[in-house]
C-alpha cells in the first residue's frame, strides 16, 4: 500500500469522574484523513478544511505524532497527510487526538502493522503534548482501540479496554472555545480527602457498571466532585442541561473532555432524542450558537475506508 484513507472518531474523555483515565469513542462526528507513504524521510501536512491549523510538522499534532513514529523506524521513509476535520478544534470532542491517532494508525497500516496499539498511543501522545502541553491518553486510547478504555497508568503506559453495554450518547457543542491548556490551569492543586474518596468510589462504580451492563450503577456513578464544579463555570447553560436531561430520563453525563461540549448517556434512543431537544432549548434561550449529535459508542476506533 502507498496510500490509505481513514475515518477517525470523536471521543469523550474523562466520562465525568475519570479525569485523564477514562475515554469513549463515538460514531459521530468523524474526521477524514488520507496518508501517503513517501520514499524520503519527510513529513508533509495538508489541510482540506478552514481551521488554519499549522502545517509545520513539529507544531502540528499529526506531524508530532508521526515524527515520534519515524524515530522508531529504521527505514528512510516519510508521510504526506491530508486532514479534513469535522471534529472542531477546541470542541472537547478529541479533535487533536483524532489527528494524532489517525496519522499513526494510517502510517502503521502502510508499514504493514509493525507497531502495537499501545505503541501507537505512545507515539500519538506527542501530538497531545503539542495541543495541551501534557501527554495524556484518555482521548487517544478509545480512538485507537475503540469503545471505552481505562488508562491505568501513563508511565509505563497501561491501557485496559472495557466492555460496555449499548448506550446512546447525546452531545451539544456550544460554539465557544475552551482551550484544554486553559481548562487545566484553573483546576485546584489540592483535593480534600473526602472528595477524593467519593471520586474513587464513582470511578470504581462506573467501571463496574460498564463491565456488568448495570445501567443504574452507571447512572449513580456519573458524578464528579473535583473537576466539574470548577470547569462548568466556563460553559453557559451547563447546569440547566444536566438537571433537565436527568429529569428526562438520561443516566447522567457532564463535560466532554475540557469542554465546552456537554454529553449525556441514555439507555434508550427515545430518551437521547428528548435530551437533544432539551439541549437545543437551553442554548436557544441563552442565545449561544450550538451543534448537537445523537450518536452511540464506536467499538471499532479508526476505520480504514480505502487503500491503494
Amino acid at each position: 500500500m502507498k496510500k490509505i484513507k481513514i475515518s477517525v472518531p470523536a471521543t469523550v474523555a474523562n466520562l465525568v469522574c475519570g479525569f485523564d483515565i477514562l475515554g469513549m469513542a463515538l460514531n459521530d462526528p468523524t474526521d477524514i484523513m488520507e496518508v501517503t507513504l513517501l520514499d524520503e524521510p519527510v513529513i508533509k501536512i495538508k489541510h482540506a478544511d478552514d481551521y488554519d491549523l499549522p502545517v509545520e510538522p513539529a507544531k502540528n499534532v499529526a506531524g508530532a505524532a508521526l515524527l515520534a513514529l519515524l524515530e522508531a523506524c529504521e527505514n528512510k521513509i516519510g508521510f504526506e497527510v491530508l486532514i479534513d476535520k469535522h471534529i472542531k478544534p477546541g470542541s472537547g470532542l478529541g479533535s487533536s487526538a483524532a489527528s494524532s491517532a489517525g496519522a499513526v494508525v494510517a502510517a502503521n497500516h502502510l508499514l504493514g502493522n509493525i507497531f502495537s496499539k499501545e505503541d501507537l498511543v505512545r507515539f500519538a501522545m506527542n501530538g497531545e503534548k503539542v495541543a495541551s502541553g501534557v501527554k495524556h491518553a484518555d482521548n487517544l486510547a478509545p480512538c485507537i482501540y475503540g469503545g471505552v478504555t481505562l488508562i491505568r497508568a501513563i508511565l509505563p503506559l497501561d491501557i485496559i479496554p472495557l466492555s460496555a453495554p449499548p448506550l446512546h450518547v447525546t452531545v451539544v457543542h456550544p460554539q465557544i472555545e475552551v482551550k484544554t491548556s486553559d481548562a487545566r490551569q484553573i483546576l485546584r492543586k489540592e483535593v480534600q480527602l473526602k472528595n477524593a474518596i467519593m471520586q474513587w468510589g464513582n470511578i470504581a462504580g462506573l467501571v463496574t457498571g460498564f463491565l456488568k451492563n448495570d445501567y443504574a450503577l452507571i447512572g449513580r456513578s456519573l458524578e464528579d466532585v473535583i473537576i466539574e464544579p470548577v470547569r462548568s463555570i466556563l460553559i453557559p447553560g451547563f447546569d440547566e442541561v444536566k438537571i433537565n436531561s436527568k429529569e428526562a430520563g438520561a443516566l447522567g453525563g457532564g463535560i466532554s473532555g475540557s469542554g465546552p461540549s456537554i454529553f449525556m448517556l441514555s439507555q434508550e434512543e427515545k430518551t437521547a432524542r428528548e435530551v437533544e431537544k432539551i439541549m437545543k432549548n437551553v442554548f436557544q434561550n441563552i442565545g449561544v450558537e450550538y451543534k448537537t449529535y445523537v450518536t452511540s459508542i464506536n467499538y471499532e476506533g479508526v476505520r480504514v475506508m480505502s487503500n491503494q
